[in-house]
């Protein structure tokens, strides 16, 4: 790829991301102010995500959205290979769920504020018994039949392989008796890979695996909990 080409879409995509966050960005705020449950500004952060996509000519197609049972609570567990895994997810599954974020966010003026409002869960991560005390609070406070994710792997894959698991989104996902929803994303990495910004063309899968019913798990046989998830993921991932 010549170097005008890889400058044009790098100024592409970031004047549309420039241009969706200004435009959105008092709705989103007035709508997690307005909205009690925060759904109304995670819809409207859909409509960024659809143009993001659109504007990189990145296509998702969804399998096994029958699996999921709408106003049931679950637990997402995710691969995580390129921030387009953000907009694919957001776009495509049909039901609420909210974010894990660390608590520094909360500083940035409106943003923060909105964020919080919007009911996402926010992680003080100074220390390990810190970081378990303010996700419980952020349950608290997530709205009924709504879902939260974790990418499980904590960071991206650079080749697309699945890293070892973190026990958060498990930890959760059995205090608060919610099942699992295992989701796979391929492809994702081919549109923007890990350390670059200049996307690329292309199709997004995201795969619904079957939910898992955390019921007779225990901290004791979390690690089989672990290993089930994991195991329904990587059926589902395709390697280049």
């Amino acid at each position: 790829m010549s170097a005008l080409i890889r400058c044009i879409k790098i100024i592409w995509i970031y004047f549309w991301a420039v241009t969706m966050t200004l435009l959105l960005f008092i709705p989103m705020v007035l709508a997690s102010l307005l909205s009690a449950t925060g759904n109304l500004a995670f819809s409207i952060s859909k409509i960024w995500a659809r143009v993001m996509l659109m504007a990189s000519n990145a296509r998702v197609e969804i399998i096994g959205k029958d699996k999921i049972k709408k106003g049931q609570s679950y637990v997402i567990i995710s691969n995580h290979q390129s921030v387009f895994d953000i907009l694919a997810i957001v776009t495509s599954l049909g039901i609420q769920y909210r974010w894990t974020i660390k608590k520094e966010v909360l500083k940035i003026p409106l943003f923060g504020h909105a964020l919080y409002a919007s009911r996402n869960i926010f992680i003080d991560r100074s220390n390990p018994e810190r970081a378990r005390a303010s996700i419980r609070k952020g349950l608290d406070r997530l709205p009924a039949g709504v879902s939260v994710i974790f990418f499980a792997e904590g960071t991206r894959s650079h080749d697309g392989r699945l890293r070892d698991f973190k026990k958060g989104g498990f930890v959760v996902a059995l205090e608060r008796n919610f099942p699992i929803l295992p989701i796979t994303v391929n492809g994702s990495r081919n549109v923007l890979p890990k350390g670059s910004i200049v996307f690329r063309p292309g199709r997004i899968q995201v795969v619904v695996g079957d939910p898992i019913d955390t019921n007779g798990y225990t901290h004791d046989t979390m690690d089989q909990l672990m290993a089930k998830t994991r195991g329904i993921i990587q059926s589902n991932l395709e390697l280049d």
